[in-house]
């Protein structure tokens, strides 16, 4: 009789010839990078990070004031950091979420829901102009229920976003069986307004998009200082510099440029494995035939998708924080981590047990602690930024690029007036204190799904002081 394998064994075994690389920037269509800036030169506008975020700030620039003449430094190569190791879900939601929205700014949330859902036609109409081959479809997003305790919550949270505007529906577990095919789903939520995309492809594509216009792209063109200078702002990289008016500081979970962004942006790391793609027989026991995105309904909740050559990405449940630690961080591995998220992955789809998994990664998600976009300025408005998207930031990025350069271009807009813009998030306490406050929430988020949702006094006392933290 052959030995059974524990549920370990399997992940482990599932693991054993996977890349640890993100699978979206292990693509033959990677371009080339562009040739990093050398000498001084000058420009209208720098925007620091070739990111979505700054690739989306460059574009919009020239979007909308042609002549501008735009500079955009990438320190490393485009897309390899948090743009090109995410889910790929392109939600409509700017406020990471419709209850984190609701709960933060009730009054305008219908305001900002709109906008949001504009936003993602944006992107759509963006892609479409350009021609921009990265996998794009408008699926819709399944969050599914899979304690019997969180179908109370499913139905508030359809309730209250429909109250605002939002157009969900609650979906029993005979409908959501039908849909896609596991044995932990007892309901689900459907937005209609999430699209799934290939990130670094769209990445790519935004890039080339920008060159059409006439933004100048540099990479490998990490920048170590910004000074004022006659011309408004002098921005120094290793082989060169730019002088400018206007910088735009776009660079997510990476040391920032302004030190103040260190009180209230803590970089977590989130992981990823991806599976070899699936048999015909697999994918049809399946179902998923509308290839929605889905994600849990657990604080430490799980996200995952298919992708064009039918791999399934699962990814989330814990993230990590150690202080100090940047992208490119020994975090980006954790073999127990990964291990785990298989299990998890074979939980939910046991009809994938024997299929192995092909890739696994890390990145940064640039958190913080009201988890959606925030801005500022510097240098008596010389200098701009947005930070803060905490994983939502495929979609979120283009919004939150236009509400920059309103700021930077001093422009009043409908976006300008929000509170949510006008306001920022609380800070995170200094280290050693963070690395604490951090690991405690970590421990009581796990402890709340263990028993039922139930929130002890550190996480009930965090939501007083508005840190309702999820995973």
């Amino acid at each position: 009789m052959p030995f059974a394998q524990t549920a370990g064994q399997r992940a482990r075994a599932a693991l054993k010839d996977a890349r640890h690389t993100p699978y979206w920037l292990a693509q033959p269509a990677r371009p080339e990078p562009r040739p990093p800036l050398e000498g001084q030169t000058t420009a209208d506008l720098v925007v620091v990070g070739a990111g979505l975020s700054g690739l989306w700030t460059a574009l919009r620039a020239k979007q909308r004031r042609p002549d501008l003449d735009v500079i955009l430094l990438e320190g490393g190569r485009i897309a390899n950091a948090a743009s090109g190791r995410n889910g790929g879900f392109v939600a409509a939601s700017i406020t990471h979420g419709h209850l984190n929205g609701i709960e933060r700014w009730p009054d305008e949330f219908a305001t900002l829901n709109a906008m949001g859902v504009a936003n993602l036609r944006g992107i759509e109409q963006t892609i479409e102009e350009f021609g921009i081959d990265c996998g794009y479809r408008r699926s819709g997003e399944l969050q599914v229920v899979t304690e019997p305790y969180q179908l109370e919550h499913a139905a508030d949270h359809v309730r209250m976003a429909t109250d605002h505007g939002v157009e969900l529906s609650l979906w029993n577990a005979e409908r959501t069986q039908a849909e896609v095919h596991s044995p932990t789903y007892f309901g689900a939520i459907h937005d209609p307004e999430v699209g799934i995309v290939d990130p670094a492809r769209l990445s790519w594509g935004l890039a080339r998009a920008a060159e059409q216009l006439g933004v100048r792209i540099h990479e490998n063109s990490g920048v170590e200082a910004l000074q004022p200078s006659a011309a408004g702002m002098t921005v120094r990289t290793f082989g060169g510099r730019v002088e400018t008016p206007k910088v735009a500081l776009t660079t997510a979970a990476h040391a920032p440029l302004l030190k103040r962004l260190n009180l209230f942006v803590v970089p977590v790391f989130d992981h990823v494995v991806m599976t070899a793609p699936l048999p015909a027989d697999v994918r049809a026991a399946i179902g998923w035939e509308q290839r929605q995105g889905i994600g849990d309904s657990g604080n430490q909740f799980h996200y995952y998708r298919l992708t064009d050559d039918d791999r399934i990405l699962f990814g989330g449940y814990d993230a990590v924080y150690a202080a100090g630690e940047r992208p490119g961080s020994h975090l980006e591995r954790d073999d127990e981590l990964t291990a785990r998220l298989v299990q998890h992955l074979h939980d939910t789809f046991p009809q994938v047990a024997d299929v192995p998994i092909e890739y696994a990664w890390a990145g940064a998600i640039d958190t913080c602690s009201r988890f959606s976009a925030f801005w500022g300025s510097a240098y008596s408005g010389r200098v701009g930024y947005v930070i803060g998207f905490t994983g939502l930031g495929v979609g979120a990025s283009r919004f939150g690029a236009d509400t920059l350069l309103d700021g930077l271009f001093k422009e009043r807009t409908d976006r300008t007036a929000l509170k949510m813009v006008r306001s920022k998030p609380l800070p995170f306490p200094p280290e050693p204190a963070r690395q604490l406050v951090i690991d405690m929430t970590r421990r009581s988020l796990a402890k709340a799904d263990e028993q039922d949702g139930q929130r002890d006094l550190w996480l009930r006392t965090l939501d007083r002081l508005g840190l309702g933290f999820d995973s």
